[in-house]
C-alpha cells in the first residue's frame, strides 16, 4: 500500500470516529485530505467513487467496522461511520516500557504529517456543522521532540524531493555538504536516521539527523526519483551503525513480582528477602537509564554508580517538566 493511501485511510479512520453521526460521501470528500475532486466534472467524481469504493473494502478487510445508514428517516443518502463499540480494545495491560513506547509512537503522528491533516479535516467536520467527538483522538497532538531535520526530511522523502545540507561526522571540525534523495526518516536505538540516494557518492547512505547542522533545502521537483521496491531501511540503519556492544553491567534491585520486562532481559537474577536482584547489560549509562525509569518505584538501581546519576539526573527532569506544566496549566 502507498505511503499516501495509508495517509488517506488513516484519515479517513479519524473522521469517522470523530463523528457520531453517519456522514455521507459527499461530506468525506469535502473532509478528508486525498478525496479532493471536482463532483460537477464526471470522470473526476467518478475516479473519486472508486477509490472510496476500494478504501470502504480496504478498511472491512483490515476488520474496521464500518456502518452504512442514514441520519434521519428523510436522507436520501446513506452515510457511513465506524461503530465505536465494536471498534474498541479491550483492557491491555502492558509493561510500563511497553506502555511508553505506544505512547510515543502515538504522540509522533505529529511529526510524520498525519495529526496536522487530521485536525484539518476534524475542523471541516466543525465548521459543516457536524457533532464531532473531542475524545476520539487524544493521544495524537505533539509531545516529544525530535531533530529540527525530521520534519523537512520526512516531507521531502513523501515527496520524492532531492534535498541538500550540512553534515557532521565526529573526525571532522567542519561539516561537509551532502545531496539526498531520501527514500525515508527511521528511528533506530533511539536516534532518527534518513536513508537514501547519495547523488555525490552514487550509492546508499543513512545520515543521522543530529548531526545535520542548519537547514535542509529542498532542490528537487516532486516525484523526481523512485526508492527501490520494498526497501528495508532499518536494515541500512543497522548495517552502517554496527552491532551494538553491552559490556556493561547494572544491578538493580526489582520488587517481587514487578518488572516483568527487566527480567526477561537480565542475565542473571538473585532472590532476597528485599526484592530480586537483576544484572542487565548495557552499552549506554543514559539509554539504559531512560529505560529504568519507566518502572518508576518498582525498581532501584544499586550499581554502577554511573547508571544510578543518569537514573537520578532523568527523574530530575521529568519533576521539572511536570512542575512547568503544572504552573501553565497544561498538566492533565
Amino acid at each position: 500500500m502507498s505511503r499516501t493511501r495509508t495517509e488517506r485511510l488513516v484519515n479517513l479512520v479519524i473522521c469517522l470516529l470523530s463523528t457520531r453521526r453517519f456522514l455521507t460521501a459527499a461530506q468525506i470528500a469535502a473532509t478528508v485530505p486525498g478525496y479532493e475532486h471536482d463532483p460537477d466534472d464526471a470522470r473526476d467524481h467518478e475516479a473519486f467513487q472508486r477509490k472510496f469504493e476500494r478504501d470502504k473494502a480496504e478498511l472491512r478487510e483490515l476488520g474496521v467496522p464500518l456502518e452504512t445508514g442514514t441520519a434521519s428517516a428523510f436522507d436520501a443518502e446513506p452515510g457511513y461511520r465506524i461503530a465505536h463499540r465494536e471498534y474498541a480494545l479491550p483492557d491491555i495491560l502492558l509493561e510500563p516500557d511497553e506502555a511508553a513506547a505506544v505512547g510515543i509512537a502515538a504522540r509522533l503522528w505529529q511529526h510524520a504529517g498525519l495529526a496536522a491533516a487530521a485536525s484539518s479535516g476534524l475542523a471541516k467536520l466543525r465548521a459543516a456543522g457536524v457533532d464531532v467527538d473531542p475524545q476520539a483522538t487524544l493521544g495524537l497532538e505533539p509531545m516529544v521532540t525530535v531533530d529540527p531535520a525530521f520534519a523537512p526530511l520526512t516531507a521531502a522523502a513523501r515527496d520524492r524531493r532531492e534535498v541538500g545540507f550540512d553534515y557532521r561526522v565526529p573526525d571532522r571540525d567542519a561539516p561537509s555538504r551532502r545531496r539526498l534523495q531520501p527514500w525515508g526518516v527511521v528511528c533506530w536505538r533511539g536516534r532518527w536516521y534518513v536513508v537514501g540516494h547519495d547523488l555525490d557518492r552514487a550509492a546508499t547512505r543513512c545520515f543521522r539527523l543530529s548531526r545535520v547542522v542548519g537547514t535542509v533545502r529542498v532542490t528537487g521537483a516532486p516525484g523526481a526519483y523512485e526508492p527501490p521496491a520494498n526497501v528495508d531501511l532499518i536494515s541500512h540503519v543497522a548495517r552502517w551503525s554496527g552491532p551494538v556492544e553491552r559490556t556493561g553491567r547494572a544491578t538493580v534491585l526489582a520488587a517481587p513480582g514487578r518488572a516483568a520486562g527487566l527480567r526477561r532481559w537480565a542475565v542473571e537474577v538473585t532472590t532476597g528477602p528485599d526484592g530480586d536482584r537483576l544484572v542487565l547489560p548495557y552499552a549506554d549509562p543514559d539509554g539504559l537509564a531512560g529505560h529504568l525509569v519507566g518502572y518508576g518505584p518498582d525498581v532501584r538501581v544499586l550499581d554502577p554508580p554511573e547508571v544510578r546519576e543518569a537514573v537520578i539526573q532523568r527523574l530530575k527532569e521529568i519533576a521539572v517538566r511536570h512542575d512547568e506544566l503544572t504552573a501553565t496549566g497544561g498538566a492533565r
